[in-house]
């Protein structure tokens, strides 16, 4: 599972101002630009963590090693998401709270932010192309039932370029076949 959109939470903690964002990423650099965006440079700290299938990485950003990172990682891991990014700015408020009081204020505010997004199903995308004689056109597009084609005109057909969730790709195939006869190509 993943996040469906951007969410920001507060939470003040021992004085200090503690905001999570969070947001679903596709990419590293969706992490990355996400990450530099939602980053306060007036802030005291802006610890952050990514996770996008094997590759994760996190930061502390200042505060002691361990503290910050490490738990928005682990709130991100222990919700069993993916391609997620999540940003604590803290504002530092006049209150040490300790090692162990920082690895709860970070990793609780992460996990109270992951908790209150609305997920979504990760979705595992492929683009597929399909050559298409004119005659049979017509076939094609109701075959595909309302899916969205780029279309590329060419001296044989029109060449079809889709993308669809990987798992529809060999129905979608299987339908244009039957629908045009055989006569479309997948290239």
């Amino acid at each position: 599972m993943t996040l469906a959109k951007p969410l920001a939470y507060e939470e003040i903690i021992g004085k200090s101002r503690f905001i999570a964002k969070v947001a679903p990423v596709a990419s590293e650099e969706e992490a990355l630009a996400f990450l530099k965006a939602a980053r306060e440079e007036e802030a005291t700290h802006n610890p952050y963590a990514y996770k996008i299938g094997p590759l994760y990485r996190f930061s502390d950003d200042g505060e002691p090693g361990g503290t910050a990172g490490r738990p928005i990682l682990h709130a991100i891991e222990a919700q069993g998401l993916d391609r997620v990014a999540v940003v604590v700015v803290r504002y530092f408020g006049g209150v040490k709270l300790g090692a162990g009081g920082l690895v709860r204020a970070y990793g609780g505010v992460a996990a109270e932010a992951l908790r209150r997004a609305e997920k979504a199903p990760i979705v595992d995308w492929a683009e597929a192309a399909f050559l298409v004689p004119f005659s049979e056109l017509g076939a094609a597009y109701r075959a595909l039932r309302g899916l969205s084609a780029v279309e590329e005109y060419r001296e044989d057909g029109v060449l079809l370029r889709l993308r669809l969730p990987r798992d529809r790709l060999e129905a979608v195939a299987q339908a244009l076949k039957e629908a045009t006869r055989g006569r479309v190509l997948r290239m």
